[in-house]
């Protein structure tokens, strides 16, 4: 057969097939940005706060409607469960999470091609390394956002749970007292706050109080909600007095805060012994370094 036969058959393959990619991408409707809930309140913000993200989000939604194609539910789920526990970092679905991590691979390729090329590093070998690095740091970054939120959480609990019991004190119930906590927090991006938020709306519903709280701990995994929400969920099935039980809760948690202080201090003072070592020798050989070498001879 003749050989250029050959090869304009497979160019024009190539160039078809090409052709129908490009076209199914282009085809794909870009994925609807969540308007409601949690999620849509965090989007809006996002976009008001300015920045790169509201010019890379057209970008996003278009690449997570090329990801919603696939079957990639193992994924999701623990994305979405992530995000959930992150309080919606962004207003962001699973999906466009996964979109986000791609664009930062691909937005890796250029500075590693650029490295390579000026360092003559191989290019087959680094750019794949920096388009892995790449993909993960969105990940790392909504881990370390879900971390300080668990940190914001716990923060603010102990004051918290103190004004629940002041207020029940003075004769209101515990949805009253808690929405008085929300409407006297001043910073509206307060976790907590969001946190009391969504029970309070669970409970306007006609969910029970034992099924919030459950929920607030399933979002916020730490032992010092699971302690705060199994105290109030006891407390209620026994019929024990809630507000001197939140009082006696805030009181252990702040003990716990104090206990767990003075061990970070006990741990950094230990860990300060390598530093201070290394710092004594380099102390020694400055001031004894000369005399050495002049008794050596040299």
């Amino acid at each position: 057969m003749d050989p250029h036969l050959l090869l304009s058959t497979a160019t024009l393959l190539l160039s078809s097939s090409l052709a129908t990619i490009i076209y199914i991408l282009a085809a794909t409707p870009s994925v609807v940005a969540p308007s409601l809930g949690e999620r849509g309140r965090k989007r809006r913000g996002a976009l008001q706060e300015g920045g790169l993200f509201p010019l890379a989000e057209p970008v996003i939604r278009k690449i997570s409607g090329w990801i919603a194609r696939f079957d990639l539910n193992p994924w999701r789920e623990p994305l979405d469960e992530l995000l959930r526990r992150s309080g919606y970092a962004m207003g962001l679905t699973a999906d466009e999470q996964l979109a986000m991590m791609v664009l930062s691979s691909v937005s890796a390729v250029a500075p590693c091609a650029l490295l390579c090329i000026t360092s003559q590093l191989p290019l087959f070998l680094w750019i794949p390394m920096g388009m892995a690095v790449g993909a993960m740091v969105p990940h790392f970054q909504l881990q370390e956002s879900m971390r300080e939120r668990f940190k914001r959480v716990c923060r603010g609990l102990p004051p918290a749970i103190d004004l629940v019991a002041l207020c029940m004190g003075a004769g209101a119930d515990f949805p009253s007292a808690m929405s008085f906590v929300v409407t006297e927090t001043t910073d509206t991006k307060d976790p907590l706050r969001e946190e009391f938020q969504l029970i309070l709306q669970q409970l306007e519903v006609g969910h029970t109080r034992a099924y919030a709280l459950r929920l607030f701990a399933h979002r916020v995994p730490t032992e010092a909600v699971r302690d705060f929400v199994g105290a109030v969920v006891q407390a209620e099935e026994k019929g024990n007095p809630l507000a001197d039980v939140l009082t006696i809760q805030a009181r252990m948690l702040r003990m716990r805060r104090s206990v767990a202080a003075e061990e970070a201090a006990a741990r950094a003072g230990v860990l300060l012994l390598g530093p201070l070592m290394i710092l004594l020798c380099a102390i020694l050989l400055i001031l004894f370094g000369p005399f050495l070498i002049n008794g050596l001879g040299f």
